[in-house]
């Protein structure tokens, strides 16, 4: 026997329980994370509600929106009824849940720690499955102007040009920087290569009267800090 509302279209459900109509009397919070993303892909499979297709999709994540997060395109076409079209519509809503930590206060954030910075960048490079670097820019106060994307590499490192991190600095009128790059592999320990990057960019800093306040690696939900370790 078919259950209520897994093969039948979502056109036939009671119309308080199709997810438009449901957002529009309750509101949107009122909607489950897989009615959300079935109003956000738009349809289903022939025999499979949008709803109930995106219900798999997320038990196959343990029902995490962070697991989610770390699907690409690709991942997701595996799944029944998901095309390039709806695969891409998930991964831009991901990157727009992504975005919003960064994105809560209309004046700029100021950066006073090591915490501050890893609560920056932890949204950004926390589902990354290659190493990625960015430069953190800062004014005078330590109040974010930019953060800019300067080297991204594999599994295992990455390569970042000291020039082009000044370049971005200058080009932003940035007096202060800090770094952040990811460990995909779940290891804090700063490598051979991290703490060469670290001494260079801190005497390239030392050159052009530019305050290097951290480097941070993250991994997973932690991170490490040459600033709070001593090592800058």
């Amino acid at each position: 026997m078919q259950q209520e509302g897994t093969r039948r279209s979502i056109k036939e459900w009671p119309t308080d329980e199709r997810p438009r109509e449901k957002a529009m009397k309750n509101g949107i919070a009122s909607l489950s994370n897989s009615e959300l993303l079935a109003i956000i892909v738009g349809s289903g499979a022939p025999d499979v509600s949008a709803v109930e297709m995106m219900r798999t999709v997320l038990s196959s994540c343990n029902d995490s929106i962070a697991n989610l997060a770390r699907l690409t395109v690709d991942d997701l076409c595996l799944f029944r009824g998901i095309g390039p079209a709806k695969a891409i519509s998930i991964v831009a809503a991901c990157e727009l849940w992504k975005r919003r930590a960064n994105d809560d206060n209309a004046e700029r954030p100021k950066i006073t720690s090591s915490t501050g910075l890893f609560r920056y960048f932890h949204p950004i490079v926390c589902d990354l499955n290659v190493e990625q670097c960015y430069v953190l820019l800062l004014n005078n106060q330590n109040a974010v102007i930019d953060h800019r994307l300067i080297g991204s590499g594999g599994l295992t490192a990455t390569t970042v040009d000291i020039r082009l991190v000044m370049r971005e600095a200058i080009m932003k009128r940035a007096t202060a920087i800090a770094l952040c790059h990811n460990h995909p592999s779940g290891s804090l320990k700063p490598s051979r290569d991290d703490d060469s990057l670290t001494r260079n960019l801190q005497d390239a800093c030392k050159v052009m009267n530019i305050r290097f306040l951290d480097h941070i690696i993250v991994a997973a939900d932690d991170y490490f800090s040459y600033n709070d370790e001593g090592r800058l």
